[in-house]
């Protein structure tokens, strides 16, 4: 029998974390609580119940968002982490390194589902690099975060000058 291994982490690379085992059940979630955890439109989980969830690096800070759950958190880059109920805990979908293998296939909170939400597919895409003749510093980017990767340390000897 074959064992799905996944890793993740925060965008600093502080925490970082794997999940041995089937992860079937992606979620987003509408709810207030989770907006404002997320700082977004809702916020995109994955449950780990029946898996193996291991802390390879680092520590996640936790707040108590409600009398029943815990939201985990890089302390040092603010990167949301966890969504931790008495029924079991979910990581954000997209601390892990590769989210597309983890599709969302269920919705909750929708009593708080901001309305163009449904819509947002129909906006005009663009990619990075072409809003460079409006904001030409995108082409000089260069990320800092942690690559979407397992690495031995973090961070990398650079100069962030």
């Amino acid at each position: 029998m074959i064992v799905s291994t996944y890793t993740g982490g925060c965008q600093c690379g502080a925490v970082r974390f794997r999940v041995r085992g089937e992860l079937k059940d992606a979620s987003i979630c509408h709810c207030r609580m989770c907006q404002k955890a997320f700082g977004a439109y809702y916020a995109p989980l994955v449950s780990t119940r029946g898996a193996e969830l291991a802390w390879t690096r680092g520590e996640r800070k936790l707040f108590q968002s409600s009398n029943l759950v815990k939201r985990g958190f890089c302390g040092d880059c603010g990167t949301p982490l966890t969504y931790e109920a008495p029924d079991g805990l979910a990581v954000a979908a997209g601390a892990f390194d590769d989210p597309s293998q983890l599709p969302p296939v269920v919705q909750y909170g929708t009593e708080a589902k901001i309305g163009f939400v449904d819509r947002l597919h129909l906006l005009p895409g663009h990619r990075t690099e072409e809003d460079a003749e409006q904001a030409p510093f995108v082409l000089e980017i260069v990320s800092y975060q942690h690559p979407d990767h397992d690495t031995s340390s973090w961070p990398e000897e650079k100069n962030h000058d």
